[in-house]
């Protein structure tokens, strides 16, 4: 269709270089070959982004159970500089929360944020902003999180699932 340009696109072994150097490029952390062995295995939870049949970002998740609780951690979402503000990082994300709300059976969805290191125009407060507009919340700043990064803060952000219980009704009509 027109102006739909941007698509995800499963990750196999024939492209998982390609997500690789995808990573390389867009985080200042390095993944381990363990990391993309996992991203094998997890199906739909990780997908390539492509803009004009280019590949310019991924996300890449895991399902964790921690915290008594079964959670989807965002390993990464990224997408290359040139083509941030495109709606790339919003489609990866929808795609994530699509699946988080099919399954019906995850308590939350949590992140971490590097600070102030991803290159501008995204600097971190905009990384952190736009996981706020989808709901997410900062739980928790990890101070010095990163070894050999400065500043060396990561934030880790979450969204809560299952909503806790409305009101009861008599509640909202006193109110008036």
């Amino acid at each position: 269709g027109k102006g739909a340009a941007v698509c995800l696109g499963d990750v196999t072994p024939h492209n998982i270089k390609q997500l690789k150097r995808l990573n390389q490029v867009i985080f200042p952390v390095s993944y381990n070959d363990k990391f993309y062995k996992d991203v094998l295995e997890v199906g739909e939870l990780a997908k390539l982004a492509y803009f004009n049949d280019i590949a310019v970002g991924a996300v890449c998740c895991r399902v964790d159970h921690s915290q008594n609780q079964k959670r989807l951690y965002i390993m990464t979402l990224g997408c290359l500089a040139p083509y941030r503000r495109l709606g790339i990082g919003t489609k990866m994300l929808n795609h994530v929360l699509n699946i988080c709300e099919k399954d019906g059976t995850f308590d939350n969805i949590y992140l971490q944020v590097y600070s102030e290191i991803l290159p501008p125009p995204i600097s971190n407060e905009s990384a952190i902003d736009f996981y706020q507009k989808f709901g997410f919340e900062i739980i928790e700043t990890k101070k010095n999180y990163y070894k050999r990064i400065e500043p060396a803060d990561a934030h880790v952000l979450q969204k809560s699932l299952r909503s806790p219980c409305a009101p009861p009704t008599g509640e909202l009509q006193k109110a008036e």
